[in-house]
């Protein structure tokens, strides 16, 4: 993988970062602690809320985890295995990465 291969996937990984924090932002509110007060909110709403709040906490999480991989993959970019199989050792196609640049596995390796 040359230079500019590896930059244009550090500028996606620092997109993604970035689009990332933006969201966890926007999601913050919907994790709030929901107000069982049930002179101001009847009991379908309350249950609604807690709903919601309980899909704004797993999403949080699956930002959190692919926040995570990404960092990762920010960190492995400048070794020399980078875009390496892990199982096999072939190169990830190059395509593949820029759509996943955390990923580990080959094709081949991944669905097999």
């Amino acid at each position: 993988m040359n230079d500019s291969e590896k930059a244009r996937l550090r500028d996606v990984i620092m997109t993604r970062l970035s689009e990332i924090s933006e969201e966890n932002t926007r999601g913050a509110q919907g994790q709030s602690v929901v107000v069982l007060d049930q002179q101001s909110v009847g009991r379908l709403s309350r249950m609604d809320a807690l709903q919601n709040q309980a899909m704004a906490v797993a999403q949080q999480n699956r930002r959190d985890q692919e926040q995570r991989r990404l960092q990762s993959a920010l960190g492995r970019l400048e070794e020399e295995d980078f875009g390496y199989c892990e199982d096999c050792g072939d190169a990830i196609a190059y395509k593949r990465l820029e759509l996943d640049p955390a990923c580990r596995l080959c094709v081949s390796c991944a669905s097999g």
